[in-house]
Parts: C-alpha cells; sequence; structure tokens
C-alpha cells in the first residue's frame, strides 16, 4: 500500500495535494507558482485529498460560520451596528450599486497588485483596520492577527482599544519579519500626556503613519451590545494600550471613585475577578490592590474627547513626525479643512456602521472627497468584503482599503491560521478581478478607460 500511494504520488507530483498545509509541495525542477495561481491550486489540490478550506470564502458564510462559534457577546460586538443598523447595511448597497465594466485583449500575464502609501511599498492594496477587544473572539487576540499580517506583508493599524499592547503585537510582527509594516490608531484620550505618550510609544514600535479616529468622541448607540447589557471595557478586556501606558499607570491613584456601582451578586463578583485576570502581573495583586478596577473606571474617566476640536491637531503636529491620517471623514468641506489644517491623509469611514445610524456609506462619501481632492492620500474603510469591493473601491479614488469585520471573523474560527487564509484569499479575489477587468496593475483601474458604472 506505502509503495502504491509513493507511486501515485511520483505520477501526479506536486499537483496532488499532500499532508495538511493548504500550499503544495515545493518543486526545485520548476518555478514556484505565485499569486492567483498559487492559491487556487492549493485549495484545489488540498480538494483532491479531500480537504477543504479552514474558512468559507464567502463573505455571508464567513460570517454565519464566525456566529456559530463564537459567544452571542462576542458576536453582537464584532457585527453589530448602530440603531437599526441601516449605515451598516448602507455600505454593502452603496457598494452594490456600482458595477465593473470588464475589457478584454489586455495583457495581464504578469500583474503587479502593490501600492505606495507616505513613501513605504505594500504588496496588496488593503490594510487591516483597527477593532478592540479582539480577546472577545480569540485567547491570542491581536498577537494572532499581527503574525498572520506580517507573514502577508499586509499593514496591520494597532488599535488604541486592543487586547495586547502594541509593544507585544510589534515583538510578534518583528519576529516573523523585521519590519512587518504597522501603523497605530489613536483615540484622543482627555489627557494630553496620555496621548502624547502613546504616540511616543507608536513611534518607537516602529508605526509607519498616525491614524486619529474622530467618530467616537462618544460610543454610539449599538443595540445588540445593549440588549446583552454587554461592554467588555468594564470587564477590562481591550485596555491594554492603557494599562501597558506608564502615563495611565500614574494616573491610578487619582482614579475617581465609581458613580454608578451594579448591585452585588454572584455574577457581578464573577466580573470583578475577570477584570483582575485581564490586568497585567498578578491577578491576585490587581484584585487585593484594587488596580484593576481602578484601570476600568479610569479608562471610562479618561476614554474619548468629546471637546476635541480642529485646534487640537495642531498640538499633534508638533508632537509626532509621522504621517497623520483622520478616520471618520465623511464630508467634503471637513476633508478640505483636514488639508488645510496639514493632515497627509483620510481614511474614509462610518466606522462600520457602528456610530450613527443612517450616516452616509463611507463609498459615497469617498466619490464626494476625491471630487474636490484629487490628489490626497485615501483609505477607505467599511463594508470591504472581498476582490471586487477592493476593485471598486480603488477604481473610484481609493488609493487602499481597510479590512475589518472579516479578518475578526477569521481570527474567532481559525485563530492566526485563520487570518492567513483570510488575507491570502482577499488577495488572490482582488488580483483575479483585477486581471478579469482587463487591468496588469493598479495604475490601470484610473488610466481613463470606463471601468465602473453606477445602476
Amino acid at each position: 500500500m506505502a509503495l502504491g500511494r509513493r507511486r501515485l504520488t511520483a505520477m501526479l507530483g506536486d499537483t496532488f495535494f499532500i499532508g495538511s498545509s493548504l500550499m503544495p509541495p515545493d518543486n526545485p525542477s520548476r518555478p514556484a507558482a505565485n499569486g492567483t495561481i498559487a492559491r487556487q491550486h492549493a485549495v484545489y489540490s488540498a480538494g483532491l485529498a479531500g480537504h477543504r478550506p479552514l474558512l468559507p470564502t464567502n463573505a455571508g458564510a464567513l460570517e454565519a460560520a464566525a456566529e456559530h462559534v463564537l459567544s452571542p457577546k462576542a458576536f453582537a460586538y464584532i457585527a453589530g451596528g448602530a440603531g437599526a443598523e441601516q449605515t451598516l447595511t448602507g455600505n454593502r448597497a452603496a457598494l452594490d450599486h456600482w458595477q465593473i465594466v470588464p475589457r478584454v485583449l489586455s495583457d495581464v500575464s504578469t500583474r503587479d497588485t502593490s501600492i505606495s502609501l507616505f513613501g513605504h511599498r505594500y504588496s496588496q492594496p488593503f490594510l487591516l483596520s483597527p477593532i478592540g477587544a479582539l480577546e472577545l473572539v480569540h485567547g491570542e487576540a491581536d498577537v494572532a492577527v499581527a503574525r498572520a499580517a506580517a507573514a502577508a506583508g499586509v499593514p496591520m493599524i494597532f488599535s488604541n482599544q486592543a487586547s495586547r499592547s502594541m509593544e507585544d503585537c510589534a515583538l510578534a510582527m518583528n519576529r516573523v519579519a523585521a519590519g512587518a509594516p504597522r501603523w497605530f490608531q489613536l483615540y484622543w484620550p482627555k489627557s494630553d500626556a496620555l496621548a502624547e505618550s502613546l504616540v511616543t510609544r507608536a513611534e518607537a514600535c516602529g508605526c509607519h503613519a498616525l491614524v486619529v479616529t474622530l467618530d467616537t468622541t462618544l460610543l454610539g448607540w449599538r443595540p445588540r451590545d445593549l440588549d446583552l447589557g454587554h461592554l467588555p471595557f468594564l470587564l477590562g478586556q481591550g485596555i491594554a494600550q492603557y494599562t501597558s501606558d506608564p502615563v495611565f499607570r500614574s494616573l491610578l491613584a487619582d482614579t475617581p471613585d465609581d458613580r454608578g456601582r451594579p448591585p452585588i451578586n454572584a455574577t457581578t463578583l464573577r466580573n470583578v475577578l475577570a477584570t483582575a485576570r485581564h490586568f497585567p502581573g498578578s491577578s491576585l495583586k490587581a484584585l487585593t490592590s484594587g488596580q484593576a478596577l481602578a484601570a476600568v473606571r479610569q479608562f471610562v474617566a479618561t476614554y474619548s474627547r468629546p471637546n476635541l476640536t480642529w485646534a487640537g491637531l495642531a498640538w499633534l503636529r508638533e508632537r509626532t513626525s509621522l504621517p497623520i491620517l483622520l478616520k471618520g471623514v465623511l464630508a467634503a468641506d471637513d476633508a478640505q479643512r483636514a488639508v488645510e489644517q496639514g493632515v497627509d491623509g483620510l481614511i474614509v469611514s462610518n466606522h462600520g456602521g457602528r456610530q450613527v445610524d443612517g450616516a452616509i456609506a463611507s463609498l459615497d462619501a469617498l466619490v464626494n472627497i476625491r471630487r474636490v481632492l484629487p490628489d490626497l492620500p485615501i483609505v477607505l474603510d467599511s463594508g470591504v468584503r472581498g476582490g471586487a469591493d477592493i476593485f471598486k473601491a480603488l477604481a473610484l479614488g481609493a488609493d487602499a482599503v481597510g479590512i475589518g469585520r472579516p479578518y475578526a471573523y477569521a481570527l474567532g474560527i481559525g485563530g492566526e491560521n485563520g487570518v492567513a487564509e483570510l488575507l491570502a484569499n482577499l488577495a488572490t479575489d482582488f488580483e483575479l478581478t483585477m486581471a478579469l477587468s482587463g487591468c496588469a496593475d493598479i495604475a490601470a483601474l484610473r488610466d481613463g478607460t470606463e471601468r465602473m458604472t453606477r445602476t
């Protein structure tokens, strides 16, 4: 039997899937397949051995699979939107209103999906948008995402509401690929000293850019979370950037007393213990010293800044040499004012529909903003689920797109391997869409040829 199997394997060569890897075995006798060929080859070869991909390749099926494995609270936090979720569905509707016009008889035998942003070359036109409290979906949280992103060469935007510190994520990335690209998201806190400390740490971690999120100066009305009475930060989840920060730690001694204490019962006590487990160091010490609860109360007191105005941007510009992008700008007038303030770029986003119900779709805002600012670096965020979405966004003026919920779902299903597979799928899906639409590179999407039509 063993001999027969070896002979069959030799006959089939590397067109047959061997082992558990999704990639075909190396064959030095011919050049390795790359790009779309390699990914499709791997999946179909695996199928010959009865193996299927770890993740569903359809975005809707991916979300359904994640709902099956995640807790109701975790899924609600990731999947939910504000109000009746009209903005959430509107992001998808805006993308669906645009149709690609494929062009034929173009040489696409050699393809290039790379982009340049702020002096850095990235192999793919997408980044991983910041998502908070990823420990809800997987124990390794941000670190698992960081390793997968580093292996793929895809920039990861470290969340200000991360479950692991930016230093831990940077170290994990460097162990996979030294200098792997990463950005940092800043939720501007009430303390300027804390904001400056976070920015300084981001620079020390080798971040390529600073993303200032402006659309969450207050937390949106999110029925899925409200109906479950669940906010992860009150359990000490998603506050690792704070508890690892020296300025934040110095504020704990002056933490204001809790104004709204919950009733004391068994559930309350379990949650207090959980809060201690999420604090760095000894859980027992965090519990008995009161630091864990103080950290949660200080986070609530410090998080977000509803009195932030345009004047603050000059203060920030003086404190960092990193490119500054504003995330959450949806109005063309605001975009123009941002440029006047010296901002380096925008992430056009409605926070995935999580903040203002009934807000303009991010893609529609992109079209409006690009019309008045033809040269400003812009990343589109919210609603992107596959290669066709990426193509549409780039053709309509985005320099790159942000990927959000899909990688959280992939993390929940398969951990680091799940995120890695999702990134491979997205890269292949986009490259195929680009090539089959008659474009050999991203510049061709904007060469004046008709590429898109609106229904």
